[in-house]
């Protein structure tokens, strides 16, 4: 069986190659799944920036696709239900090393905290000047999580290590965080007395945009804000107000609204034409990088032989948990 994978990243090739070493063989591309490259494969395996509305779909259908096996965990990009009108399956990684992630937003949180990439460019340049690099203690200070799932249990067990004072907010409370010493509040009070927001939330219809102009400015003008989830749980527009209006000690964010357009392709000799990305990079208090957290060897390896279980299941006959959509019949959950 002849494989055709999109979005793979150089590091990620050789993962995919190994895994399906032996059993089938698999054609890595670097393009994106849309309309324009969608193929005449049985089996197609997608990358989270792929864009699968039905009109892709209707075209994978027609070409022979049976399986869309997505390399991510979300899968907001997916439009299942029309997926399930054409016969397709689709899967995706039901969970992956949520150490991965947690851990990139505490990178991205301490970054901001401590003006890193403002020292490092200075003193690139040799200049070894303090002002403007003071940060603040995190021991003592607040913590609000949105999202205390497998990845917001993991920002929490280090927010607890560095001695802050704990708030989460979720459906349903995880009792491995609570145990840390968690409270859960509303997520109108966690905004208002949080030193430092980390968002680890779905992108459905609940929570997005939950990070909104009227959240934002609940905040207190020193916290810093995370994103490591998925872009449109923040209204960007309303944030670039908020840094315009001088607040918020900073702003990390792995994730963007409009990243599709953007991440995973050199965009550095073409002209920019989101002015709400463009002016977000210039903000000297804000680190945006290009939806890497999950991107440690640990997590990729989960992500690949999750794919490869995918795909064997779908060619035995058998589904399994990470299965969205199995021969068009949706979950009775998504009905």
């Amino acid at each position: 069986m002849e494989i055709v994978a999109f979005g793979v990243q150089a590091d990620e090739r050789p993962f995919l190659d190994r895994a399906f070493a032996g059993r089938h063989q698999v054609r890595s591309l670097a393009v994106f799944l849309d309309r324009d490259t969608a193929p005449g494969y049985e089996i197609v395996s997608s990358s989270v920036n792929a864009e699968l509305g039905a009109d892709v779909l209707q075209t994978l259908a027609a070409g022979g696709t049976k399986l869309i096996t997505q390399r991510s965990t979300g899968f907001n990009n997916i439009d299942l239900r029309a997926a399930a009108d054409l016969g397709l399956s689709v899967g995706r990684v039901s969970c992956y090393s949520p150490h991965a992630v947690a851990e990139f937003a505490w990178a991205l949180a301490l970054a901001v905290n401590r003006r890193l990439v403002r020292a490092t460019h200075r003193t690139r340049d040799f200049d070894f000047r303090l002002d403007g690099l003071m940060g603040r203690d995190l021991y003592g200070r607040t913590a609000g999580v949105l999202g205390t799932g497998r990845i917001g249990a993991a920002f929490t067990r280090i927010a607890h290590g560095f001695g802050m004072r704990l708030l989460g907010w979720d459906l349903v409370e995880n009792p491995r965080c609570t145990a840390l010493g968690m409270t859960y509040v509303p997520r109108e009070r966690l905004f208002a007395e949080a030193d430092l927001i980390s968002l680890h939330l779905p992108l459905v219809d609940g929570t997005r945009r939950v990070v909104d102009a009227s959240a934002l400015a609940a905040m207190k003008d020193d916290a810093v804000l995370v994103n490591s989830s998925r872009g449109g749980l923040v209204d960007t527009a309303a944030l670039v107000e908020t840094l315009k209006a001088g607040r918020l000690t900073g702003v990390g964010l792995d994730v963007y609204e409009e990243e599709a357009k953007f991440f995973f392709v050199d965009k550095s000799l073409d002209i920019v034409d989101d002015d709400t990305l463009a002016r977000l990079m210039t903000f000297g208090n804000v680190l945006v990088t290009s939806h890497q957290a999950y991107f440690t060897a640990d997590a990729v390896g989960q992500i690949v032989a999750a794919t490869v279980a995918n795909v064997e299941d779908h060619l035995a006959h058998r589904t399994n948990e990470n299965m969205l959509v199995t021969r068009g019949q949706l979950p009775a959950t998504a009905r």
